[in-house]
């Protein structure tokens, strides 16, 4: 757990609990026990707080958060104290990150020394709370208000050069097999000084305006944070540091966390926390199955989505090739990729050695003989099966043994396409999310053949090119699409019944939506969904009102944005209603024998947003996902779910399964034949909120049982 080394009058508390030295009670008790004990040695002039890992500490142990063990004395802000009232002087020497509550027990000590490549953060506002062990009180007496405001509030990292300009850190060290020693001299130093303690408890906050500031800083994220509780309790908080003494300021600090942990957006935000840690553990595929090689990446279609999963391949050190079908396309997207990265260069985010660099790592081919060595090869075409069909039978001539075959398709049935190829085993689904190169998101589709080694290849990959890999199984949308499937539908047949698209979107984005469903389907382009169900038309021809008003638009040539008309009209990219919208859903509502009437906010939110939710509980049934945080980390990353409800599974469960059961019953029956086809409520809906078990609870158990 920790290690005591004494040299030369100075005492070394190496913090050595891999993985991440995290602060759970035991690591707390070390300390606090440590602190103590040199205390009292009078050979001890000067103590120095290190790890024996990469990293300094990775903060509290936030599994703590679940079970109320955060709370278990010595809590983190008892710790803090401890090592402030120590008598002793005590530096922290960090290198790597050092974060949430490793920065706090940092900031508690006297002097903070680091490597010019440290990190160091107060990520708290992430999960819903503010940082409860003396973030907001000693972070702005020691590096300033503006430097605190900004590194709480963003929950964003600072670097070892910045947290030297504003004071955070008194010196940087290079990270060489000297540091322990550059830290040792920096130590003796500080104990030979006449007064070498420095807490801050006499500490002040100086600004000339710290209440206009504050002002200003509420002003500048009102747009940001309006759904949101935390950044104002942080801000309140932070106020507190100005105007009361520390310790008056660090007990408003702990009520305030208190009262933030029991909130719906920090359980919100902790589940999603959790959810990603667990995404990448996958039945079936265990620490066996190393990863392949893959050293070079080939990608198929040089459109918008291709040139995007290239641009992030490249921008992770991989070299690309890309193929199309005729010169000029090909041509036009290493164009649209080298422009790309001189306009990272012109932004200052690239050197331009760097861009360039990096630009000449794409190449190009319309032969499939010039993918031959290539390790992953990523089919990024038109959304058509034949087209798969004559792609994978392709590369299944050309490509080496042993190479990774992967389809973007966001809907088609992988297991059809791994069936052209006499490899199936080395077929996966890479489902990228436009713009390939910015979106976090990666669905990683599992075929019914899939090796597991190819599986964990796909995670393994798709960390180093910083997208969240969650494992989905095959079928109709997999699982972002297929829940996307029924909250689109709803929304267009309420066109049809009298709702106009902006009251719908309206209504979704008062809930917290990115982007209303209509000005989504405008944005993607309405010949996309129309595609779409093209392909699917046998699936859908029971319900002659399904989505009528989107297929009028699609013959009607309104694309969208792209075109300048779609549900809205578009002067730029601000949507403006259009009343010709109202005019022609009312056209096919009558074709269709749909009663127009008022509908209000309540059966539009909850319209579209319970089937989305019980498809879910159908795609969980079926095993398409493994866990519901899995369906919630699709959707807050990959279509605009707000974050601070958790995702919709999460957001069930708060919600009420019992409630939710009773409105799907609700409009089951209140709409008749239409509700009768598509509001039957999925049978683990129904088990679950009669038996009154919340979903969570339901998966943990299956986790135990397992």
């Amino acid at each position: 757990m920790i290690s005591i080394k004494h040299t030369e009058g100075v005492a070394f508390i190496e913090l050595n609990a891999p993985p991440v030295n995290a602060l759970g009670l035991k690591m707390r008790l070390a300390l606090s026990s440590a602190i103590h004990e040199l205390d009292a040695d009078e050979q001890v002039k000067a103590i120095v707080l290190c790890s024996a890992l990469p990293l300094f500490c990775g903060g509290a142990d936030i599994v703590e958060f679940r079970t109320g063990a955060v709370w278990d004395k010595p809590d983190l802000p008892d710790l803090c104290e401890t090592i402030e009232t120590s008598k002793k002087p005590i530096i922290v020497a960090i290198a790597g990150p050092a974060m949430g509550g490793a920065l706090e027990i940092a900031l508690a000590c006297d002097y903070r020394v680091a490597t010019p490549d440290a990190v160091m953060g107060l990520p708290e506002i992430k999960l819903g709370l503010l940082p409860g062990a003396g973030g907001t009180q000693r972070l702005p007496r020691i590096a300033g208000l503006e430097a605190a405001t900004q590194m709480i509030l963003s929950g964003d990292p600072v670097k070892g050069e910045y947290a030297l300009s504003c004071g955070l850190v008194d010196a940087l060290f290079e990270n060489d097999q000297d540091f322990r020693a550059h830290v040792l001299g920096f130590a003796t130093r500080v104990s030979h000084e006449g007064d070498p303690k420095r807490g801050c408890m006499d500490m002040t906050v100086t600004h000339p305006d710290p209440k206009g500031y504050l002002t200003g800083f509420r002003d500048q994220i009102a747009h940001t944070s309006k759904n949101l509780v935390a950044p104002e309790r942080c801000l309140v908080s932070i106020e507190a540091a100005c105007e009361l003494p520390l310790a008056e300021g660090l007990a408003q600090e702990k009520a305030g966390f208190a009262e933030l942990l029991d909130t719906p957006q920090s359980r919100a935000g902790r589940h999603l926390f959790f959810a990603e840690r667990e995404c990448t553990k996958v039945p079936g595929v265990t620490r066996a199955d190393q990863p392949r090689s893959i050293s070079s990446v080939a990608v198929i279609g040089a459109g918008t989505m291709g040139r995007g999963i290239a641009i992030a391949f490249l921008q992770a050190g991989y070299p690309v090739t890309l193929l199309e079908t005729t010169q000029t396309a090909l041509e036009q997207g290493l164009e649209k990729v080298r422009e790309h990265f001189q306009r990272a260069a012109q932004k200052g985010r690239l050197s331009a050695d760097r861009a360039e660099a990096i630009a000449a790592n794409a190449t190009g081919t319309l032969s499939y003989a010039d993918l031959a060595k290539a390790d992953l090869i990523i089919e990024a075409a038109f959304e058509s099966m034949n087209v798969k069909h004559q792609i994978f039978a392709s590369l299944d001539q050309h490509a080496k043994p042993g190479a990774i075959l992967a389809s973007n398709t966001s809907t088609l049935d992988l297991d059809e396409i791994a069936a052209v190829t006499s490899r199936p085993e080395d077929v996966i689904g890479l489902h990228f999310f436009s713009p390939a190169n910015v979106m976090r998101l990666l669905e990683v589709v599992r075929g019914a053949k899939t090796a597991p080694d190819v599986i964990a290849t796909a995670i393994t990959v798709a960390k180093k090119i910083r997208k969240l890999p969650v494992t989905v199984g095959v079928c109709y949308g997999f699982v972002g699409n297929r829940m996307l499937e029924p909250y689109f539908r709803e929304g267009s047949r309420l066109l049809l019944e009298g709702v106009t698209p902006k009251q719908v979107d309206d209504v979704l984005e008062g809930f917290g939506m990115a982007m209303g469903i209509h000005a989504m389907a405008d944005l993607a382009g309405v010949d996309v969904g129309a595609r779409v169900r093209q392909e699917r038309r046998s699936e859908i021809a029971h319900d002659p009102t399904y989505q009528a008003v989107q297929d009028r638009l699609f013959e009607l040539g309104r694309l969208g944005q792209k075109t300048g008309r779609g549900s809205y009209v578009y002067e730029g990219r601000t949507r403006v209603e259009d009343p010709e919208i109202v005019q022609i859903s009312s056209d096919l509502a009558d074709l269709h024998g749909v009663k127009r009437r008022d509908i209000d906010d309540q059966e539009i939110l909850e319209r579209c947003l319970f089937p989305l939710i019980n498809e879910g509980f159908l795609i969980l049934e079926e095993g398409i996902a493994t866990r519901p945080g899995d369906c919630d980390l699709i959707w807050t990353n990959g279509y605009g779910f707000p974050n601070w409800r958790g995702g919709p599974m999460h957001y069930a469960d708060e919600f009420g399964l019992s409630q939710i059961l009773e409105r799907m019953n609700h409009y089951r029956q209140s709409l008749g034949a239409y509700g009768e086809m598509w509001f039957t409520p999925a049978p683990l809906l129904e088990e679950l909120a009669t038996s009154c078990v919340t979903l969570a609870a339901h998966f943990d158990a299956k986790k135990e049982k397992s």
